[in-house]
């Protein structure tokens, strides 16, 4: 089965040159205009990933992103954001509510797409059998996609949970930004090291007790501590 993609924005133009990318790249689309309709479909279709645009009608993509991930049915479905803020407080804003990546407007449909089969393989690396790992009362289970404390799960995001498990992979080593941003997002160009910091900061609040594993050195990067 295709992934499905939902796009998220309220210019058509817009809207009909992602169909027709997505479609050429061998994915099934749905649309919505607006917030509401957005959530709506969100939660009915459950799709694969959205590519949410910021500057929406009656509710903007940040207030849209905010709720699927309050929403357990929608919280670890990826969201690619599209902004024409270019401003990093907006970037930032973006990654705090949980999107797992964005893109500034004007901005290339091929590296949308190579963002988008970026993200969608973070999500997927869990499938394959892999071991357990476990800190104490944090379990790190790969194959389940799955992290819990003191058995109860942890709801991360795939973005969150690969950030957690390339760390834990490396205990006791340090990760600098740069690295984490080349082995977790892929990135080639390094563009911005504060998605890191972004990223760390909404997986500490997540983790709660178990963030004492998540150490930051300073000037250089994160370490996992055991």
């Amino acid at each position: 089965m295709k992934p499905r993609i939902l796009v998220v924005d309220d210019e058509p133009e817009a809207v009909e040159l992602l169909e027709f990318n997505l479609k050429q790249a061998g994915y099934a689309t749905s649309t919505a205009a607006d917030g509401t309709e957005a959530l709506k479909k969100a939660r009915g279709q459950t799709p694969d990933l959205i590519v949410l645009d910021v500057m929406l009608p009656e509710m903007d993509g940040f207030e849209v992103c905010k709720s699927l991930r309050l929403d357990p049915g929608t919280a670890r479905v990826p969201i690619i954001m599209l902004t024409a803020k270019a401003a990093e407080i907006d970037r930032v804003l973006g990654l705090e509510l949980g999107a797992d990546d964005y893109l500034t407007k004007p901005f290339s449909p091929r590296e949308l797409l190579l963002r988008i089969k970026k993200v969608l393989a973070r999500g997927a690396a869990g499938e394959s059998p892999r071991e357990q790992m476990r800190f104490g009362d944090l379990l790190i289970d790969q194959p389940r996609h799955l992290a819990s404390w003191r058995g109860r799960p942890v709801g991360l995001t795939a973005t969150e949970f690969k950030l957690l498990t390339t760390l834990a992979q490396r205990a006791g080593r340090v990760q600098s930004r740069e690295q984490l941003l080349r082995d977790v997002w892929e990135y080639d160009n390094l563009i911005d090291t504060r998605t890191v910091d972004t990223h760390m900061r909404r997986l500490r609040e997540k983790l709660g007790p178990a963030s004492k594993h998540l150490d930051t050195v300073r000037g250089v990067g994160y370490r996992f501590v055991e």
